[in-house]
């Protein structure tokens, strides 16, 4: 009664107009309602008028350009059942059943004798328009679909690094909640950096920098307690191992100890020498080590005390001959080095050269209990594809630094692919990067590499890419590898375009709604294509000036894709700052087969990861091959 009295009065203040929109459903940016109140507020005192308020109301719940599909097929400001059934087989491309478009003016229809009439209104038509029926996602993708019956190499897993840093390399904090927040965001492959620590206790953090120190057991509870919170699909704890034999005991402890019957310490019955499926693996935790000895031999071992029991072997650490070049690179260029002659530098680079691989070689020890417990995930040294292809064992899997594996995914892409196509394969970044800056992981997974391992911590393109594909399959964290790189004899090549059927994609980009306001308003849209290196592009709209709220651009982009099951689409809203800089609005990246045809809203990211909403895109999409 207050707010009819203020209503009749004109006394609705911008507060009151936020709440009341809100109180109607109306999903609206703070910012927004603030400007489209001053454009509304005639006598400019901060107060507006029921008549004022209709016209705020209209421009936040009925977008033009919705408006014009509903008056295409809508006749006296009605949509008749039929015209339903034409608008979502012509446009939407709706999988049609009997019953669809009754059950849409059923559930979004608010007006009763419309929904009497199976009629619907603009009313009815903005709510199923707004709502999670017209997203670009398609709605078969936000559940597991994939045949996850298949061993663990036939899938993508989605892998971190350096899980407990939540900043830099060097310096900063190791943190649980690196653990925590990458298992949330279905992470299932996670790094854990461990040491010596004081008392008996292990420690993670990155060795030999001043990244600060948490106990390893605390780790454990801190997985145990999130592991299966997003996913029920197996998680892989890959310990990069420092630690002494005493300690390794006390870590296999407890694992055994937080973990019980989640932590794979046996082999499956039905798979003694191939690897499982994610199906058979469920709610199960693996461990990725160095282990010594035979699967065979650790089975005969099950039950007996090994306390005490140290093996050793030797090992080259995990550097590699191009992460050896980059260093050499960089401390040539240092200032005293540079002044040197040619002859002296490359003496150096020699000797530089000598004292790394010198220093990589190395007698380790291993602590029994622990390599007993690593079962289908055991961490070998890759030695070249046609060593692999003579002595790999199906459970033994490579960790390939960024430089020799960009190296060999441009001159061997085949060989890659059929490597990993038999063995689970990580990637993870130079050591260079002491930033925790990302590579692009498309690179890698156009190889078919299983676990591309990224810095989740460090938010831009590279994370963009990374929760846009794994947004597919549920968000369980695994996806099936395509088929051209499970099946060798399709002779698959990224860099080698065969007789291929491309499929054209056609975007027509019609409109932004309330996109997040700056200074200057003056928003523009890119459209990225990410996959083989002849799928890659970009396309960008024009400027619309001075309009975040509701920005139009009708323009239609069209692409050619010759490897649509690789490829990943990511939109960009930015806002032009001058003419050669722009800055970034929101984002938002999906897989090609994940986007759904017709007319699409398209939510957005911020850089971090937030949803943006109310901000949107509004979009109309058409594929085929």
């Amino acid at each position: 009664i207050h707010n009819k009295e203020d209503f009749r009065a004109g006394k609705i203040s911008v507060e009151k107009t936020a709440k009341l929109l809100e109180k109607l459903n109306i999903r609206c940016d703070g910012n927004h309602v603030k400007c489209v109140f001053k454009e509304n507020d005639t006598h400019r005192n901060g107060k507006i008028t029921i008549e004022e308020f209709r016209r705020i109301y209209r421009n936040f719940a009925y977008r033009e350009e919705v408006v014009e599909i509903f008056n295409t097929y809508s006749s006296n400001r009605k949509m008749s059942e039929q015209n339903l059934i034409k608008f979502l087989k012509q446009e939407q491309y709706v999988q049609m059943s009997d019953t669809i478009a009754s059950e849409i003016i059923q559930k979004y229809e608010p007006i009763k004798e419309a929904k009497k009439q199976h009629q619907m209104t603009i009313e009815g038509f903005i709510r199923y328009m707004n709502s999670d029926d017209c997203l670009l996602f398609k709605k078969d993708c936000t559940h597991v679909y994939h045949d996850m019956t298949r061993p663990l190499n036939d899938y993508f897993i989605s892998t971190s690094h350096n899980t407990y840093l939540i900043s830099g390399q060097l310096i900063g904090p190791s943190d649980l909640w690196g653990y925590a927040s990458a298992l949330v965001k279905g992470c299932r492959c996670l790094e854990i950096d461990c040491w010596d620590g004081s008392q008996n206790e292990p420690v993670v953090y990155h060795g030999h920098t001043l990244t600060s120190k948490i106990l390893f057991k605390t780790v454990i509870q801190v997985i145990n307690k999130y592991a299966f919170m997003a996913s029920d699909y197996p998680v892989v704890l890959s310990l990069e191992n420092h630690c002494s034999p005493q300690q390794q005991e006390i870590m296999a402890n407890n694992l055994q100890s937080i973990l019980g019957n989640t932590l794979l310490s046996d082999i499956l019955e039905k798979f003694p020498d191939v690897l499982p499926s994610p199906e058979a693996l469920k709610f199960k935790i693996l461990v990725k080590n160095k282990k010594i000895g035979t699967i065979k031999e650790t089975i005969e071992r099950l039950g007996r005390d090994k306390h005490g029991q140290i093996l050793e072997c030797e090992e080259e650490e995990e550097e590699e001959e191009d992460e050896i070049e980059d260093y050499s690179k960089e401390l040539i260029s240092l200032p005293i080095i540079k002044e040197s002659k040619e002859k002296e530098v490359e003496e150096k680079a020699s000797i530089i050269k000598q004292f790394i691989s010198y220093s990589k070689k190395k007698r380790i020890k291993i602590a029994l209990e622990l390599s007993d417990l690593v079962i289908y995930t055991k961490a070998e040294k890759f030695k070249g594809f046609h060593h692999a292809q003579l002595y790999q064992k199906f459970n033994e899997n490579n960790s390939i630094g960024e430089l020799l594996a960009r190296k060999l995914s441009k001159q061997k892409a085949r060989e890659f692919i059929s490597h990993t196509n038999n063995f689970i394969t990580r990637i993870y970044p130079k050591a260079s990067r002491t930033d925790s800056s990302n590579y692009i992981p498309q690179e890698f997974w156009n190889v078919g590499c299983q676990m591309v391992a990224l810095n989740f911590q460090t938010p831009g393109l590279p994370m963009d890419l990374q929760n846009g594909k794994f947004l597919d399959n549920g968000g369980c964290g695994y996806l099936l590898k395509p088929e051209i790189l499970r099946n060798p004899k399709l002779n698959f090549s990224p860099n080698e375009l065969k007789e291929y059927n491309p499929t054209i994609l056609s975007i027509r980009l019609i409109s932004g709604f309330q996109l997040p306001p700056t200074n200057r308003n003056d928003p523009l849209v890119l459209i990225e294509i990410y996959g083989i290196p002849d799928d890659q592009t970009k396309q960008q709209t024009h400027v619309v000036r001075k309009n975040a709220f509701s920005p139009r651009w009708n323009e239609t982009f069209t692409f050619t894709i010759h490897a649509p099951e690789m490829a990943l689409v990511r939109f960009v809203a930015e806002n032009q700052v001058t003419i050669g800089s722009n800055e970034f609005l929101g984002q938002y990246t999906l897989p090609l087969l994940c986007m759904d045809k017709g007319y699409r809203t398209i939510p957005l990211f911020s850089k971090t990861g937030d949803n943006l909403d109310p901000a949107s895109l509004f979009v109309y999409v058409w594929y085929h091959e």
